[in-house]
Order: C-alpha cells, then sequence, then structure tokens
C-alpha cells in the first residue's frame, strides 16, 4: 500500500500562536490558530481535516460496495460533522455525524440505506476513528433515483 503525509508548523504558544497544515505535497494548505479550532475565526483545524478524510473515504467505500454488488451510483455526496467538546477539561472528539446522499437506480431507500451502514464498517478511517464515542450515519437516497427504482 502507499504511505501519505501531512505536516503543521506553529509559531508561539498554544492560545495566541498560529501555524500552517499541509496536506500531501501541497495539495492544500491552510492556516490554523486556537482560534480557527476552538472559536469561529478564518482558516482550518485539525476536525475539519479529519471531517474530510472521513467523508472521503466513506464515499468511496460506499461506491465501491454499491459498484460490485451492481449498483453504480450516478452521485454519492457524504458531509461528515466532527463535534469537539471538553471532557473532565481536556478536549476531544466527542461525536462524528456523517450524512450521506446518493443517487443509485434500483435501490430502494432501505437498499440504499443497507449499504449505507456496510459502508461505514467497511471504510479505513471510519475503522482508525472507532474510538470515538459516537458516530452517527443518516443515509437519504435521492427522490429521483427512488423513482426510478421500480416501486
Amino acid at each position: 500500500m502507499t504511505d501519505r503525509s501531512a505536516s503543521a508548523d506553529w509559531h508561539g504558544d498554544a492560545r495566541t500562536g498560529s501555524g500552517s497544515i499541509s496536506v500531501g505535497n501541497g495539495v492544500f494548505e491552510g492556516p490554523f490558530s486556537a482560534q480557527s479550532r476552538f472559536g469561529e475565526d478564518p482558516g482550518t483545524n485539525p476536525e475539519q481535516l479529519i471531517a474530510a478524510g472521513l467523508a472521503g473515504c466513506y464515499t468511496m467505500a460506499l461506491s465501491n460496495l454499491l459498484g460490485v454488488a451492481g449498483h453504480t451510483p450516478k452521485r454519492l455526496r457524504t458531509t461528515a460533522n466532527v463535534q469537539l467538546r471538553f471532557v473532565d477539561g481536556n478536549a476531544m472528539l466527542a461525536r462524528i455525524d456523517l450524512n450521506t446522499e446518493g443517487e443509485v437506480d434500483g435501490l430502494d431507500q432501505d437498499g440504499f440505506a443497507e449499504y449505507a451502514r456496510q459502508a461505514k464498517v467497511a471504510c479505513p478511517v471510519s475503522r482508525a476513528l472507532a474510538g470515538i464515542p459516537e458516530i452517527t450515519l443518516a443515509a437519504q437516497l435521492a427522490q429521483a433515483a427512488s423513482a426510478t427504482s421500480g416501486q
């Protein structure tokens, strides 16, 4: 398999300092600070990058499962919301909400939801994040696809 990398550069103390995060040979680079992480200042933060990684990995896993079963999706869109909370005075990733929507011919809502659940188990990033206390999943088959599924 392949190795992937990212790096972070930081200047100053944790509360007032700032830095930048770089992903894969400069494919993405963004500033981050305590205020972009714990507040609403512009910039990125580790939790956004975890959310992006999970959304991408999960969507590819779902696409693979659907395709292998003969239901190649027309479109899949997944968002991941990572919640950073303080528990006993320590910051922790407390919850992730995954929301996926798909246009897939030949499936009803229950069938799509089952593939979505399987993808959550199959996704390597989901498995890496298994220590997070709660990871929810909402899967919705788009109306256009369900209208052509023969219901």
